[in-house]
């Protein structure tokens, strides 16, 4: 599967919640997987990384690119850190099985969507840049958001490449690119002189002669009355974190000052830190697969689901798996949407298929947290059942903690059963106004949600039997009452449908 890391760098590192909204924009999106979010105060900006397919991580980029800009007003934004945009800059970085040239295209595809549906303009970088000088993004950067305000409408080098020739009144400019895989690094200085930090990055980036692969910035650190050097290492073959850190140091101790430590802003490669420990343990004929982690063999966590599904003991188990079931089913109704609106044959139901869209994004996150929390229910109602009973204080302690796990793992199920309850409505949509060609993925769909809320009811009943709280039994049975009422009979309709609809 072609595999693509999305880097967005947003200008909010100080309010929670608004970095979290933009989270939430990027997690909904089917495929995408959430790796890593990093919030500096004194950049007062965020870094979030996440990987996901081609198309899935356009989608997760435009969607948290439209909500910082609802969120984020530049006028009123300081920090340490350049920045043009709400949405500073998203790189796309080639993972797995997908090229340069192909990310390229998703760069300018994200790039003219931003520009025509936010009205926000767009310049592109490195890989992706079209034209030499914008290979570099400091040069982009140049005069921040403040001094492009009116740069823009006069300069013709400073036209963006997609969009209008003046910025959004509050979410500036974008950024887009496509870049190698670049280690965000910083070294800490114990000095409050900016100068010297300022001094030190110059003498390390590339080019005044420094590191080769080394972007590097002085920034000062107000919190915490320090400075630090700021850099990118933009190769990390070329210009090792081992050799930065060393270049960075002995250039401070020329100054007096000292280094009081380092940090690794977002994500870094396990043959990164490798490499330093290879440099600085002096270690001989080390090869890659003596790391214990190399060894474990595991490429993808479906593999490792199933593997540990398979295994002799009770977790993860059924109700782990009927979630699973339900992710399937709202995975390939969220497929059968997109392919929908795809095709302009369909323009008339776009509506309609992008609601549907929207709610099969929240069906395959909440399926995949049910899957996890099946689990941890039902380990919690192990762990309760290890309690002492010794005394008779502890027994009552010990019966209360067994149902009240026992309630928990009861809840967990019948959330999958109503989550593939909420199925129905958007299976029979489907049948009419989704994308012919796609068809018999809408019964796959229905035959998913149909085994996960069997699965589902039968874990509910399991535990129910062992529940003392006749009103919780009765009101958990009520509940599944009323979907049983209609929901194997509104399935089987689902399913002859796709069948005649087939032909």
């Amino acid at each position: 599967m072609k595999l693509v890391e999305v880097v967005p760098n947003f200008s909010e590192g100080r309010r929670e919640e608004v970095v979290n909204a933009i989270v939430s924009e990027i997690t909904k999106v089917p495929g995408v997987k959430l790796l890593d979010k990093e919030m500096d105060p004194d950049h007062n900006r965020s870094v979030i990384t996440f990987v996901a397919p081609p198309d899935a991580a356009v989608e997760a980029a435009f969607n948290a690119t439209k909500k910082a800009a609802e969120l984020i007003d530049l006028n009123k934004h300081s920090g340490a850190h350049p920045r043009i945009g709400a949405t500073d800059v998203i790189p796309f970085v080639p993972l797995k099985d997908i090229t340069v040239e192909e990310c390229v295209e998703l760069a300018h595809k994200l790039g003219k969507r931003i520009a025509e549906e936010l009205n926000i303009p767009v310049y592109l970088y490195e890989e992706a840049a079209t034209r030499p000088e914008r290979k570099d993004l400091a040069w982009i950067r140049k005069g921040e958001f403040e001094g492009l305000r009116e740069a823009i409408k006069t300069d013709p080098a400073r036209k963006p490449d997609y969009g209008p020739d003046e910025l959004h009144p509050t979410a500036g400019a974008t950024v887009v690119g496509v870049r190698k895989f670049l280690i965000a690094y910083n070294v800490n200085l114990g000095t409050s002189d900016l100068s010297i930090a300022k001094k030190i990055a110059r003498r390390v980036r590339a080019k005044h002669g420094g590191l080769s692969a080394v972007k590097a910035l002085g920034f000062e650190l107000k919190n915490r009355g320090i400075v630090q050097v700021s850099m990118n290492l933009v190769d990390f073959e070329k210009s090792p974190v081992y050799l930065a850190f060393e270049l960075v140091k002995l250039l401070a101790e020329r100054y007096g000052v000292p280094v009081i430590g380092s940090e690794v802003v977002g994500l870094i490669p396990q043959k990164a830190l490798t490499q330093v420990a290879d440099f600085y343990l002096r270690l001989e004929n080390f090869k890659d697969d003596q790391i214990l982690e190399n060894r474990l063999g595991y490429d993808n966590p479906v593999e490792e689901f199933i593997t540990e599904l398979s295994l002799p003991t009770p977790t993860p188990g059924g109700g782990s798996a009927s979630a699973l079931s339900l992710a399937l089913s709202y995975a390939l109704i969220s497929m059968v949407s997109g392919l929908t609106l795809k095709s302009k044959k369909y323009k008339d139901s776009w509506d309609i298929v992008k609601d549907i869209q929207e709610k099969a994004y929240e069906g395959v996150k909440k399926s995949i947290e049910l899957m996890k929390e099946d689990t941890d229910a039902f380990n919690q109602v192990m762990e309760s059942f290890k309690l002492p009973k010794e005394t008779e204080e502890q027994k009552k302690e010990r019966s209360e903690a067994i149902q009240n796990a026992l309630k928990r793992a009861t809840e967990v199920p019948l959330m999958t059963m109503e989550w593939a309850f909420k199925t129905l409505e958007h299976l029979k949509l489907l049948i009419d106004h989704g994308n012919k060609n796609a068809i018999s993925d809408v019964g796959v769909a229905a035959l998913q949600a149909k085994s996960a809320y069997e699965g589902a009811r039968l874990n509910v009943f399991i535990n129910l039997g062992s529940i003392k709280d006749q009103n919780f039994v009765d009101d958990v049975k009520s509940r599944v009452n009323s979907m049983d009422s209609s929901f194997s009979e509104e399935i089987e309709k689902i399913i002859k449908g796709v069948y005649s609809a087939m032909g």
